[in-house]
């Protein structure tokens, strides 16, 4: 099974925007939402996404709980009600009460095998909204982004062609460069044990366009010169920025200077921090 929770993470807190067009029946704009993975500390709980609109539009524009479950799993519809009933507990309780909000599922078939749906029938109702990625279950109208996250489940040997598809279909439109970005990120979160030259050939993407994409530099490390470290160091200070708010020019100055297994190291741990606190305890970590 791909490791999609890292996936789903980059996709979207590099640019909230994305799933617009995946929930363009609840919302015709995310401009200024932001993305966020809030971690509920009393109870371990850590939900897979929080698009927050504006301060100023919270009134009319809800809040979008991300949860991606990628595999059949008997007790997911009661724990995707208790972890949103808790999100809001969560969010009452830092003085952000969400007034408007829905639940954006992802995931392959709304007909897994995700447990009993009679206990929770009005939530499921009135507050998820399903976004299904085999193609069986792809509406004729899909936005690109649904049709690209469905070669996640594709058999490989279809994944070539289907990725192909794509891009044709988007070629020539302002999704371009959007989609083969998408695409990258998806071909090496799912096939990681394959060459470079090889998820090209699969993604019909050349070289030189994957070796200059966001995921390949930004988040998978696979880059080894200067510049690729400086670029990767810029965007984990950004990410610590947004999570732990203001670092000291002293922790800025050690990040710029990590070599890239470093940098990947902070990308991945950083993810669980909640404040400045636990940057402070990592990067003392290091030096013992």
């Amino acid at each position: 099974m791909v490791a999609s929770d890292k996936l789903f993470f980059w996709l979207f807190q590099e640019r909230s925007d994305r799933l617009q067009p995946l929930v363009a029946e609840l919302i015709d704009s995310m401009e200024g939402y932001s993305f966020s993975a809030p971690a509920i500390k009393e109870l371990e709980v850590r939900l897979d996404g929080l698009f927050l609109p504006p301060a100023d539009q919270l009134a009319h524009k809800p809040a979008l709980i991300l949860e991606a479950q990628m595999a059949a799993a008997p007790d997911f519809l009661l724990r995707l009600y208790s972890e949103s009933a808790l999100l809001m507990r969560h969010q009452q309780r830092q003085g952000q009460p969400l007034r408007h909000w829905r639940v954006v599922v992802i995931c392959p078939s709304r007909n897994l095998a995700f447990g009993d749906p009679l206990p929770v029938r009005e939530f499921l109702e009135e507050r998820v909204l399903w976004i299904e990625l085999v193609p069986e279950r792809l509406p004729p109208e899909a936005p690109p982004l649904q049709r690209a996250l469905g070669l996640l489940l594709l058999p490989e040997p279809q994944v070539s062609a289907s990725a192909t598809a794509i891009r044709r279909a988007a070629a020539g439109t302002t999704l371009s460069g959007e989609i083969d970005t998408v695409i990258a990120a998806i071909l090496v979160a799912r096939f990681s044990g394959c060459s470079i030259p090889e998820l090209c050939a699969m993604g019909g993407i050349t070289l030189d366009d994957f070796t200059s994409s966001a995921i390949y530099q930004e988040i998978f490390g696979l880059g080894q010169d200067q510049g690729r470290q400086a670029e990767a160091a810029a965007l984990t200070v950004r990410q610590l920025q947004r999570r732990c708010g203001s670092l000291s020019s002293q922790q800025q100055a050690r990040i710029q200077a990590m070599p890239l297994p470093r940098l990947e190291a902070l990308a991945d741990a950083l993810l669980d921090f909640q404040g400045p606190q636990d940057l402070a305890a990592w990067l003392e970590a290091q030096e013992r």
